[in-house]
């Protein structure tokens, strides 16, 4: 027995050191792979970043917000009967949404109607007695008090068949819906979320620099990131009097949306404001830009090794990027080749 445990022992001896060998062989191939490609240099083109002219129009990105959101709630209570429009159908203003039975509401009009009539009646009879002074001031006050009650309690039970038949308070989209048909409801009981995407606010922030040449009621061209071959035109409608915590100023845009509302509030949207005016800026050509121009940076040359460095950008062109932080003017930066660039790979420069 004995003799079998060291033989098992000596087994699982041998196996785990066959797999720190092996282990060790991978982790030295893999080393010798990465050393390999930092000893061949990788064929770039570079620019330097220079001081020119630059128009001072800018764009800011955002996301579009209707203008007019309802969450529309019951006002009256008993069984839906019917339900006219669902999600995703398109509703005017006054259109008939949903009909609550109303027999019970109904019933109770005719009654009160029967004695607001009854109540004039006798008014009228009470003030011809009282022209004879066959009754008194008070018996003719009363019955003035009482026609006015049994009028504001007509008032109130004509309201109450009204709101039996729920109607749209907005023209807009029904984005969500909460009833069917036989739901009992409540006062307070939520019936539609209503969005009106006729017309959107985008919220843009912007710098310092920039609220500055932006003014309330100014003109403005807006895209859709999402179809960027369409623009909308859009007004300036609110300047933030002060910057929030990362000291960018918000700036809301209406927008008018087209017949078909092809923009749908959440969608990524882009402003661009037109300034008759240049100024200096440092620039660089964008295709040296590595990522998105959200979280932009570039690969700085240093004694033939490349260094990715972060980045701040200003005005975007059709080919120019304004660099606001992180460049100085003569400054090797890559302008292609950063395909197969990593931090620290040597570099050859064509």
């Amino acid at each position: 027995m004995k003799k079998l445990i060291y033989i098992l022992v000596a087994l699982v001896l041998v196996g785990a050191v066959a797999f720190k060998l092996i282990k060790n062989k991978k982790e030295m191939a893999s080393e010798a792979a990465v050393a390999e490609i930092k000893s061949e240099a990788i064929s770039v083109q570079v620019t330097e970043p220079k001081v020119g002219k630059i128009d001072k129009s800018f764009t800011a990105q955002g996301n579009f917000r209707p203008v007019q959101t309802l969450s529309l709630l019951s006002e009256t209570t008993g069984q839906i009967q019917q339900v006219l429009k669902r999600k995703g159908d398109r509703v005017r203003q006054g259109e008939l949404l949903v009909q609550v039975e109303a027999n019970t509401a109904k019933a109770d009009l005719a009654t009160i109607e029967a004695n607001y009539v009854k109540a004039k009646r006798d008014l009228g009879r009470f003030e011809n007695l009282a022209s004879g002074e066959a009754i008194t001031k008070r018996q003719l006050e009363d019955a003035r008090l009482q026609v006015q009650t049994t009028q504001a309690q007509l008032i109130n039970a004509r309201q109450r068949v009204a709101k039996t038949r729920i109607k749209a308070p907005i023209s807009g989209e029904i984005n969500e819906m909460y009833i069917e048909v036989g739901s009992y409801l409540n006062t307070g009981t939520k019936l539609y979320d209503i969005v009106n995407v006729d017309r959107l606010k985008l919220n843009v922030k912007v710098d310092e620099s920039q609220v500055l040449l932006i003014q309330k009621g100014a003109k403005v061209q807006v895209k859709a990131d999402v179809n960027a071959g369409q623009t909308f035109p859009g007004v300036v409608t609110a300047i933030a009097a002060q910057a929030d915590n990362s000291l960018k100023y918000d700036v809301e845009i209406e927008v008018k949306n087209t017949n078909a509302n092809s923009l749908r509030a959440g969608m990524y949207g882009t402003a661009a404001f037109e300034i008759a005016d240049t100024r200096n800026a440092l620039l660089i050509p964008r295709e040296a830009i590595v990522g998105s121009l959200q979280d932009p940076a570039v690969y700085v040359v240093e004694n033939n090794v490349a260094h990715l460095r972060k980045v701040k950008t200003g005005t975007v062109t059709q080919d120019q990027v304004e660099i606001a932080q992180g460049l100085k003017a003569g400054e090797k930066v890559v302008q292609s080749g950063q395909i197969n660039l990593r931090e620290g790979l040597k570099v050859s420069v064509l």
